[in-house]
């Protein structure tokens, strides 16, 4: 068995690499501390869950190394209903706790499209008994992501539009403008329930119009100014 030394000691066996992201434009990669999700952030989307339009922010997470940047994620077991959630996804450069609004976009880094794949089967399942998304949210693969685009190379996307075709057929189109809690209400949101830090990704929310994936399908999911990613879906 290996081990690593550190300052303080022994690991029993060697540790996982930090998952990372790509900046676009440059060789420099995004350590990948932890992943929150916003449910339900888009207006259409919020009627389309069958859920009301303002209520307040429902948090969820995934795992770190459920970021995936490869071009083929495979179909997860436990589930008959795999669904694609087209997103902006918030790259923090910094952190903290009970951070105002007003200084929310101070933490951004970058931005990056993202898709939060989702066991659509056992999400409805949990619901029904009360019980957490875990299973439905944070298995492997479950967080396809595109390069990182610098805030500082093209500001924060307040009005870009998204979309996601599944063999060259519209699935989801939107419109970052047509959140419900705006990127900086989001982060200043979170903080009071966790301290934030550098290397924190935040998927934002989808637009209507998710949708089943099945083996061999190819998903295409861009946002203007901001990036684009694609991958085919194999066999279980």
């Amino acid at each position: 068995m290996s081990r690593m030394e550190d300052s303080q000691g022994e690991y029993v066996f060697s540790p996982e690499t930090t998952p990372q992201v790509r900046v676009r434009g440059s060789a420099a990669m995004f350590p990948v501390r932890r992943i929150y999700c916003v449910g339900s952030n888009y207006r259409e989307h919020a009627r389309e869950m069958g859920t009301s339009l303002r209520e307040p922010p429902c948090f969820f997470s995934k795992p770190a190394n459920a970021v995936f940047t490869g071009d083929a994620v495979p179909y997860p077991p436990m589930t008959h209903n795999l669904h694609h959630e087209a997103e902006l996804v918030v790259a923090l450069g910094s952190g903290g706790v009970n951070i105002p609004v007003e200084q929310a976009l101070e933490k951004v880094f970058g931005y990056a499209a993202g898709v939060d794949l989702t066991r659509r089967d056992l999400q409805a399942e949990a619901k029904k008994q009360g019980r957490p998304w875990s299973t439905a949210k944070s298995f492997d693969c479950s967080a396809p992501v595109s390069a990182i685009r610098r805030a500082s190379d093209g500001g924060h996307p307040e009005n870009a539009s998204i979309r996601l075709d599944v063999n060259e057929e519209i699935r989801q189109r939107g419109n970052t403008g047509d959140m419900t809690w705006s990127v900086p209400e989001i982060i200043a949101e979170l903080s009071r329930y966790f301290e934030l830090k550098a290397g924190d990704l935040i998927f934002t929310g989808t637009p209507p119009g998710v949708g089943a994936l099945v083996p061999g399908d190819r998903v295409d999911c861009s946002i203007d100014t901001v990036g684009s990613l694609g991958f085919v879906v194999t066999g279980s």
